[in-house]
């Protein structure tokens, strides 16, 4: 299938990381990943795997409007620089197309435009990964995906997302803590229901009113408290069998602090990194993996790079 040209803000940069040799059994992210040129760059696609393309969302505009801490614009090339040194094991293959960034304060502009660039990538056959900025991003992945052919042949979608949040905020200015009302919302107006189930919920950092409002929307949720391996194994499969189709979306905030420390808002408890692992490893073997995306990364407040570390292993599991 042809790959279509996108429209991004910035073209995918050069990428580094250490050299140990020429051959397949030195390789790493950064001599793996190409840039995504349009038809020319599924020609020769790994057998087995479809090709999986990278595309950037620099936006810190939801978080600010929720009052959160500025600085997730500058995850993308983060996250980046911390793929860059991994090992190179993946069966597929990977392509950077670039970012879309999110200036002037036009929030809106910058989700229509990412979610364009989605909705071709998923009708082209690819895997997109996008690399937020702030959650906001989660709805311009809701655009791409809603926008797919996907959807519009008729499969079942469910929205699983790894968040310490239920971002159901009723507010009159969409923000980071808007996006799956706003899903919601989008989903009712065009005849269907959303389908979305969150991992990690905490308690104290949800209001009644955004239980009361997940309770009306029938949305599934697994407390951060009771995020055992097990349980949450058990949860991720029930929502997998009720749906064709999956869009992942991960909040690095479902991380306890130690772990996640460059977050917005980050978690006094959180769910493990074993846990949210294996999470990823489930969605990725059960084959119905639609599109993903990582967020809420912020680089000036991050320590040693550990947050960007943990997002650039989730994304090297959910490509294995």
């Amino acid at each position: 299938m042809e790959s279509p040209a996108l429209t991004v803000d910035v073209p995918p940069q050069p990428w580094t990381g250490r050299f140990d040799g020429e051959g397949a059994e030195h390789r790493r992210w950064w001599q793996a990943v190409t840039p995504y040129a349009g038809a020319a760059s599924a020609a020769t696609p790994s057998a087995g795997a479809r090709p999986a393309v990278i595309l950037g969302f620099g936006s810190d505009e939801g978080v600010r409007r929720n009052k959160g801490r500025p600085g997730a614009a500058a995850a993308p090339a983060a996250i980046r620089a911390a793929l860059g040194p991994l090992a190179f094991h993946l069966d597929r293959d990977v392509l950077d197309a670039g970012d879309v960034t999110v200036r002037d304060a036009s929030l809106e502009s910058g989700q229509a435009r990412a979610g364009a660039a989605i909705s071709r990538l998923i009708d082209a056959g690819q895997l997109p990964v996008v690399l937020g900025g702030g959650h906001e991003t989660a709805f311009a992945s809701y655009l791409g995906v809603a926008g797919s052919a996907a959807v519009r042949e008729g499969l079942t979608v469910g929205v699983l997302n790894l968040d310490a949040h239920f971002d159901l905020r009723d507010e009159p200015v969409p923000s980071s803590g808007t996006p799956f009302l706003q899903m919601a919302r989008a989903e009712a107006a065009a005849g269907r229901a959303l389908r979305y189930a969150v991992v990690g919920i905490s308690e104290p950092n949800n209001t009644r009113a955004l239980f009361r409002t997940a309770e009306e929307l029938g949305v599934e949720y697994l407390l951060d408290e009771d995020c055992t391996a097990e349980a949450a194994q058990v949860f991720v499969a029930a929502f997998l069998a009720q749906v064709d189709a999956l869009y992942l979306t991960i909040d690095l905030d479902v991380l306890p602090a130690s772990v996640a420390p460059g977050v917005s808002a980050p978690a006094a408890y959180g769910v493990p990194l074993p846990v949210i692992s294996a999470v990823c490893r489930q969605v990725a073997a059960s084959g119905k993996l639609l599109h993903l995306d990582i967020a809420e990364l912020n680089p000036e407040f991050d320590v040693d790079a550990r947050t960007a570390k943990v997002a650039a292993r989730l994304v090297n599991t959910l490509l294995g």
